[in-house]
């Protein structure tokens, strides 16, 4: 069945058994790609991943005109604003997706890289080097870059990949999907490295997840349901990527401007991206000089203010904040504010309500700065720098797939190492055992 067929001919009656022959078909068809991609040579995935960017520059009005569609679409469903720019590709955004996928072909090749080597007493050497996980499923809401980002990413870690993006973004993810199958097959590759489930069919969904004998792992991308329903039903191992509810923690140490500045841009920046910063917490000893300021800034930006009782007292009028507010994810111009007595009810707050992405401290005093990092459990702690650089573009890493909040290996953003799996390779000279 080709691509087209399952999503325009399947009649209501035979589409879930359709559905679960074509994914399981798609299974087998990256099964097979994976085996090939894992021995192919470096250069050649360098080679298709930097055609694959300039074929997305050649035909950025032909993904342009297919997110056209698909913003129409998702406007229909009454989709919210942040999720439709999420949605939304530029020509300055294409112009970005091009540019992560060269940037991952200009990151060293994983495969074969020796981790780490020693030599036994007995004359063996070991050596541990790196091996791609196989085939990669990949489940993501919206953002169609997410689509060339993953598919670069697996390509450049010899994995295949299954994408199944969100049914809002089904033709800009086929559009890019088509640029890096072209360039598979121009580098000579398989092109069913980077398949895509072309169907808006939740159905899709649980028959990836039934499918241990063909997929390795799987990469969720998305809100809490997403997430939960992932990890209830995959039969595979899973890389949470929970959603961002990311903290701002003004120290009593903390530089005023430095404060408001760093306030400012990890809430407002793009508000609808998981780095957002959707709590600030702030020392009572400062909080009474330096929250005016910064409520201030962010109210002038457009920003809906919800406060503890103390935040409300410095500044009445910001809302109420409730004990939901400090659990949500708003992915919206919407901040809730709490007053803490220092550091260590800073950190407790952080550790209760987070979703363990990415929290910053703000403060010139190093040994508090020390702890916050030591005492976080988050995937990325920072000093004093916005909760918005939690990207694997910004680490140097070419691209991400996403921010895994989990404790598996692949911790932070995922890159290509972080999709690599390894072996041990021992060499003797005839050794046998006692």
């Amino acid at each position: 069945m080709s691509d087209a067929a399952l999503v325009e001919t399947t009649t209501p009656e035979t589409r879930p058994e359709a559905i679960e022959a074509e994914v399981r078909a798609i299974g087998a068809r990256a099964r097979a790609a994976a085996q090939a991609l894992g021995l192919a040579d470096p250069a050649v995935k360098t080679r298709a991943l930097t055609r694959a960017a300039a074929l997305i520059r050649e035909r950025t009005d032909a993904i342009a005109a297919a997110n056209a569609e698909d913003m129409a679409f998702a406007r229909a469903k009454g989709v919210s604003e942040a999720l439709l720019d999420r949605l939304l590709l530029t020509a300055e955004r294409i112009e970005g997706v091009a540019a992560a996928v060269e940037a991952t072909a200009e990151q060293p090749d994983p495969i074969g890289a020796v981790i780490a080597a020693w030599e036994r007493p007995n004359g063996l050497r070991i050596e541990r080097v790196r091996t791609p996980l196989g085939v990669v499923g990949v489940i993501y809401e919206s953002r169609p870059n997410v689509t060339a980002d993953a598919g670069a990413l697996c390509l450049r870690a010899g994995n295949a990949a299954i994408l199944r993006g969100g049914s809002e973004s089904l033709n800009s993810s086929a559009a890019l999907v088509g640029c890096l199958r072209d360039a598979l097959d121009e580098a000579g590759l398989p092109v069913d490295a980077v398949q895509m489930i072309p169907t808006r069919d939740r159905a899709a969904v649980g028959a990836l997840l039934r499918m241990s004998e063909h997929v390795d792992v799987i990469v969720p991308r998305g809100g809490r349901s997403l997430i939960e329903r992932v990890q209830a039903e995959a039969r595979m191992p899973v890389f949470a990527h929970l959603e961002g509810l990311c903290h701002v923690y003004i120290h009593a140490a903390a530089d005023p401007e430095m404060a408001v500045e760093i306030a400012f841009n990890a809430k407002l920046r793009r508000v609808g991206i998981c780095g957002a910063a959707e709590t600030l917490l702030i020392d009572r000893s400062v909080a009474g000089a330096l929250l005016p300021a910064i409520a201030e800034a962010l109210s002038s930006g457009g920003c809906e203010l919800r406060g503890d009782a103390a935040a409300r007292a410095i500044v009445p009028a910001m809302g109420e904040a409730t004990e939901q507010d400090w659990l949500t994810e708003y992915l919206a111009p919407i901040l809730s504010i709490r007053v803490v007595d220092g550091i260590e009810q800073a950190i407790d707050h952080i550790n209760r309500y987070g979703s363990h992405h990415t929290e910053s401290i703000v403060t010139a005093d190093r040994t508090a700065a020390d702890r916050f990092l030591k005492e976080v459990d988050s995937a990325i702690v920072m000093h004093n720098a916005s909760t918005q650089f939690a990207d694997g573009g910004e680490f140097g890493m070419g691209a991400e797939i996403g921010i895994s909040t989990g404790r598996m290996h692949a911790r932070g953003p995922v890159g290509a190492e972080q999709l690599c799996s390894f072996k041990y390779r021992v060499r003797g000279a005839g050794q046998t055992r006692a």
